[in-house]
């Protein structure tokens, strides 16, 4: 019995500093999770403020770009103006699209962009009378953005405003 009282306490010293070393990794791996988790968030964060930011802008160019193709009948002083205003939107256009295809984590949505924005053009060069025909590549559009801002989410199909 004399042993056990001088090497009881070293031996529960010993397995505190165990105890207190193995509470203290435990610790930081749960630290370090939750960082990782936080970085991932964040990271994910400014992804979506980048593509909102190119889509938007994309979808500002498409809605002039259809605007003044659907006006179609230009006044015959005024038809060289307003094809060179055309081009210009239409050369914008293909800067907002190229920026998608910048920013847009999948090819989805960099697909969807080209194939929505090839119609308008078209459109701006051959003038429409009905948009209805861009309505289907807009929601293809609208949905690859979406499924690239929230991966794995299910869009609600209420809301939108287009029609499918």
């Amino acid at each position: 019995m004399g042993s056990w009282g001088a090497l009881g306490p070293a031996l529960l010293s010993l397995a505190g500093v165990a105890l207190g070393a193995g509470g203290s990794l435990f610790g930081q791996y749960l630290v370090s999770r939750a960082g990782a988790r936080q970085f991932e968030a964040q990271a994910s964060a400014a992804h979506r403020a980048e593509v909102k930011s190119a889509v938007l802008k994309f979808l500002g160019v498409a809605a002039q770009v259809e605007k003044a193709a659907l006006a179609g009948s230009r006044v015959a002083g005024a038809a060289a103006d307003a094809d060179a205003e055309l081009g210009r939107l239409v050369d914008d256009l293909w800067l907002a699209q190229a920026e998608i295809d910048l920013a847009a984590r999948g090819e989805s949505l960099r697909g969807a962009a080209y194939r929505y924005a090839a119609p308008l053009a078209e459109a701006a060069r051959d003038g429409v009378s009905d948009g209805s025909a861009l309505r289907g590549p807009q929601a293809r559009f609208f949905d690859a953005a979406y499924d690239d801002m929230w991966p794995g989410r299910q869009r609600e199909t209420g809301g939108s405003a287009a029609p499918r």
